[in-house]
C-alpha cells in the first residue's frame, strides 16, 4: 500500500497508527536460506539450536497464507535465526546490547509502511552500530478487517528472509513496505507469491535465492507465521506500528510511534 495512495490511506498515515479490531485470525510466512552476501556487516540473530525442527502445531487459524490459498498449514518449521519454543522471538542485534527496541507492525498496515519507510533505515543503521538490539512482533489482523490472506502471506515469506539471515530479514521488510511495493489500500497484492518474490529480487541476500523461492512457494512457514500472529495478539498491543523501547512505549509528542527519522532518533535518545 502505498502512503497517500487512497483517501483511507492519507487518513490513516495521519493518525500514525492503525487500530486493531476485533479480528481472531492470525498469520502465515514463510522461508529459508543459506546465503550471505560479503562485505556487508554480519548482524546476530537469535538461534536456539533447533532452526529446523518441527511440530504438529499449526496455530489459531486455519487459513493457509501461500498464495492466498486456504489449506491449512502443515507442520512448524522454525526459521533459522530464531528462539522461543515456536520460533517467534526474533531479536536482531548485538546480544550484549543495553537496550531493547519491540517493533510491532503488520505488513499490510498503511501507517506501518509510512514508518518503515521514513524510520525503517535509521533503525536499522542503529542495530548495526549496536545502539539497541530490537526484537520484532508481527500480526496479521488485516487480514480479517479487510479480507484476503496477504498479511500471512508477506509475514511467511518473512519468516523465509529470516532463514537466510538477519539483514535479509530487515532488508525485505524494508522492501515489503517501499512505495511501489507496497500494495494499495483493498489490494491483497501480498496474497500472490509472484509479487512477494518480485519484491524480494530488490534485495541483494534473496535475489538469486532458489531455496528462499522454493520456501516461499511451497509455504514452508506458514504455520510459524500463523504461531507469530498469535504471540502478537498475546502481548495486547493496540494498534500497528507500536515501538517500545526497554518496554516504554515511544511517541511523538505524546501522540502515536515516531513518525519521522528525526521524531523516533530524538525518543531514543531520549531513554538511553
Amino acid at each position: 500500500m502505498a502512503v497517500v495512495a487512497s483517501i483511507a490511506a492519507i487518513a490513516l498515515a495521519a493518525t500514525a497508527f492503525l487500530v486493531l479490531g476485533n479480528d481472531d485470525a492470525n498469520s502465515g510466512s514463510s522461508a529459508n536460506d543459506d546465503t550471505a552476501t560479503a562485505g556487508k556487516p554480519a548482524l546476530t540473530g537469535g538461534n536456539d539450536g533447533d532452526d529446523a525442527s518441527t511440530s504438529g502445531g499449526t496455530g489459531g487459524d486455519t487459513g493457509g497464507p501461500s498464495g492466498g490459498a486456504q489449506e491449512p498449514p502443515g507442520k512448524l518449521v522454525k526459521p533459522a535465526n530464531s528462539t522461543g519454543v515456536d520460533g517467534t522471538t526474533v531479536i536482531i542485534g548485538p546480544s550484549d546490547a543495553s537496550a531493547t527496541l519491540d517493533v510491532y507492525e503488520d505488513l499490510r498496515c498503511p501507517p506501518c509502511a509510512h514508518f518503515e519507510q521514513n524510520v525503517g533505515e535509521t533503525i536499522i543503521k542503529d542495530v548495526k552500530a549496536g545502539k539497541y538490539k530490537a526484537s520484532f512482533h508481527m500480526a496479521t489482523f488485516l487480514d480479517g478487517s479487510m479480507g484476503g490472506n496477504g498479511s500471512k502471506n508477506a509475514l511467511s515469506a518473512l519468516g523465509a528472509a529470516l532463514d537466510v539471515s538477519p539483514e535479509a530479514f530487515l532488508h525485505y521488510k524494508k522492501a515489503l513496505y517501499a512505495q511501489g511495493n507496497h500494495p494499495e489500500e483493498g489490494t491483497d497484492a501480498f496474497a500472490q507469491d509472484s509479487h512477494l518474490l518480485k519484491v524480494a529480487d530488490q534485495v541483494p541476500e534473496l535475489k538469486t535465492n532458489t531455496k528462499f523461492q522454493a520456501h516461499v512457494r511451497a509455504g514452508t512457514f506458514d504455520a510459524w507465521a500463523l504461531k507469530m500472529s498469535a504471540a502478537f495478539t498475546a502481548s495486547a498491543v493496540q494498534s500497528t506500528p507500536t515501538v517500545e523501547l526497554n518496554g516504554q512505549k515511544l511517541t511523538a509528542n505524546g501522540m502515536g510511534a515516531p513518525m519521522t527519522a528525526e521524531e523516533f532518533t530524538a525518543a531514543v535518545d531520549g531513554r538511553i
